[in-house]
């Protein structure tokens, strides 16, 4: 193994692994922490997919730097540490404490903080994160139900959750090349600055950074920073020029989507499906705490609809919707009471012949993808930027789509089809 990744979750972890993969590197994604004494997968990068994000803070260290020992004796080079493009993280803050445990486990004395992705339109300058045209805490994070981002600065950000002094590598500095960012990171390193967060605004530019940080033993960011990774190996005679893959073999069996992000991009998607004809049936978090609705009675409507079409069980609404069932529920409740309910559902989904599940929400592909035992995924060919199809290695006989909630045009849904064969 070259690299080793360690994502905060699902979807994230599939967006690094299709960055690499699509550069060559023979990329596999495991789920969950490797149990102690079971061997990785032989791969050149191998993506370790946890549910951290939103976990409490101490439970995020120790699965983090469990899956960092693993990657190690797997023969890992380096460590990214992967999280969300628009910086996701609760109030205590989970991506500052576990790139801190990180940083000690390695020996590292400076990381980079970069969650550039141009690709899904999250650039960053003069150390701010944009959403498109828009700085982060005035993009439609800022009503995230779990994790509502209210500053767009991650300088600052990083600093209050990291508790230590963060420095910038600005576009200036990433314009002038790699040896000009390594200049950089060297001098704010001999200042006592532990992070350093790059401007970027380019894939050219997440190449440059890429080549910069070539030496160091840790990074921090989202999966854009993998895109100038594969060639530091490249450049080191470790890893062979190979294409990417261009399409995925799907067994035969029927087609479905679940959605649980209410993100505006995921909302467009259901609307395109819904204009499509595609059968559809809203899940209603009161319904299910009621016992108006079940997760049996869920998979048997699934189940029933014609097999013409995909069919799509959504629980996404607008953000004062759902912050009216959290008001009433709570905001651990809602979210559990849904993603519980979705693991169920694509429990029976799979028993009853689905065997191509697209699956929109980071929550939500983590509770899909636990329900259904899976434990390796292969990378498959790329549907919109960041979300590939994958094919299961260890559990059902499937393929399966791992959307992250920002992700995807609004066609999504319904082309996203037309790769697998």
């Amino acid at each position: 193994m070259l690299l080793g990744v360690i994502a905060d979750d699902m979807t994230g972890a599939t967006d690094v692994a299709l960055m690499l993969n699509r550069a060559g590197m023979r990329t596999v994604q495991v789920i969950g922490v490797p149990a102690p004494g079971v061997s990785l997968p032989e791969a050149d990068a191998v993506v370790v997919a946890l549910k951290s994000r939103t976990n409490p803070v101490a439970e995020a260290v120790d699965d983090s730097l469990a899956a960092c020992e693993a990657l190690l004796a797997a023969g890992a080079r380096q460590i990214l540490f992967k999280y969300c493009s628009t910086f996701d993280s609760t109030a205590e803050g989970n991506i500052g404490p576990v790139a801190n445990a990180l940083m000690q486990r390695l020996g590292a004395k400076l990381s980079i903080v970069c969650p550039a992705f141009p690709a899904n339109g999250r650039s960053i300058y003069q150390g701010y994160l944009f959403v498109g045209a828009m700085p982060l805490h005035e993009s439609s994070m800022k009503d995230h139900p779990l994790t509502p981002m209210r500053d767009s600065n991650l300088m600052r950000l990083m600093a209050a959750q990291a508790k230590a002094d963060v420095g910038l590598v600005d576009y200036a500095t990433v314009l002038a090349g790699p040896s000009a960012v390594k200049a950089r990171l060297a001098k704010l390193e001999v200042e006592g600055v532990r992070y350093a967060v790059t401007d970027a605004l380019t894939n050219e530019d997440l190449m440059t950074l890429g080549h910069a940080v070539s030496e160091q033993v840790l990074l921090t960011g989202g999966s854009g920073i993998a895109m100038g990774l594969p060639q530091n190996f490249r450049r080191a005679g470790l890893l062979p020029e190979r294409p990417g893959p261009q399409d995925i073999k799907a067994p035969p069996g029927r087609a479905g989507i679940i959605s649980g992000s209410c993100s505006t991009a995921t909302r467009r998607q259901i609307k395109a499906a819904l204009e499509a004809g595609y059968p559809a049936l809203k899940v209603d978090p009161f319904a299910l705490v009621e016992g108006r609705q079940d997760a049996p009675g869920l998979a048997r409507w699934a189940l029933a609809q014609p097999e013409d079409k995909p069919f799509l069980l959504y629980s996404s609404d607008d953000p004062a919707e759902v912050a009216a069932v959290q008001d009433k529920l709570g905001r651990e409740k809602a979210g559990s009471t849904v993603e519980q309910a979705f693991a169920e559902v694509a429990r029976l989904l799979s028993e009853g012949g689905v065997t191509r599940l697209l699956v929109a929400g980071g929550e939500t592909s983590g509770a899909t993808v636990l329900g259904l035992g899976i434990r390796t995924l292969e990378i498959g060919p790329e549907i919109d930027p960041g979300v590939p199809w994958t094919r299961v290695v260890d559990g059902p006989d499937m393929v399966v789509a791992l959307k992250s909630g920002n992700f995807g045009a609004p066609d999504f849904f319904l082309k996203a089809w037309n790769l697998l064969r």
